[in-house]
């Protein structure tokens, strides 16, 4: 069986937009290893039922079945020794980045970005990812990100320690990506994806560090379509 990669996209199943998916996106391109990405959309709990998930991504790799991004770098580097790490032996020390990225770099980025997405969303999922999101802000989308220009000083402050990283060393691996970069620039990913919003500024260290990750693995993260001006 040829290895699949479950990944979240909308009407456009060459936009895939989650961050997670990217995350292991990268992380396969990471370890050379090629994959069949397979559509998934908001909705389709039942087709993962295979996996004993209901979120993607989800990694088919012959007989094995990992679901969660986390999961699949772990697992990748379990099975494919052989080729360039993705943690180097320190799960622990990833899982801090991946908490930082989730609980405040996600929860920012959500508030500027999370009126774009409908739009590129077939009615069912669009009806569903409305009516969730609008639940778990209390408020219509568009007034989660009003006046978001205004607040993306606040938001590129917020930066500052990835911001002090790339201004240290050219990837938050070091001299190349790693799982760290993948985790953090998963999450530009999902804006570029989705946003016409522009949320640096060309002269920030941050936009480097995403250019840089943008041409990496042969320009897969760049290859694919976006959003943002």
């Amino acid at each position: 069986m040829a290895r699949q990669l479950y990944e979240l996209c909308g009407t456009d199943p060459a936009r895939v937009f989650s961050p997670f998916c990217w995350r292991s996106r990268f992380a396969l391109a990471h370890k050379g290893l090629d994959f069949e990405s397979i559509p998934w959309r908001f909705t389709e709990t039942e087709r993962l039922a295979f996996a004993k998930h209901d979120k993607v991504p989800v990694l088919v790799d012959g007989a094995r079945v990992v679901p969660d991004s986390f999961a699949i770098a772990r697992y990748l580097d379990e099975a494919y020794p052989e080729r360039p790490s993705l943690m180097h032996g320190r799960a622990h020390a990833y899982r801090f980045i991946q908490s930082w990225t989730g609980t405040v770099f996600h929860a920012a980025l959500i508030r500027l970005i999370v009126s774009d997405v409908p739009p590129l969303l077939d009615e069912k999922a669009r009806s569903y990812f409305i009516e969730s999101r609008q639940q778990r802000f209390g408020m219509k989308l568009a007034e989660v990100t009003r006046d978001r220009e205004a607040r993306l000083p606040e938001f590129r402050a917020m930066l500052s320690p990835l911001r002090d990283a790339v201004l240290a060393q050219p990837f938050l691996g070091g001299d190349a990506p790693d799982y760290a970069d993948h985790v953090v620039m998963g999450a530009f990913m999902w804006a570029r994806g989705t946003s016409p919003l522009r949320l640096l500024a060309e002269d920030d260290p941050v936009w480097s560090w995403r250019e840089r990750l943008l041409d990496a693995y042969g320009g897969i993260a760049r290859a694919t379509p976006r959003a943002e001006a």
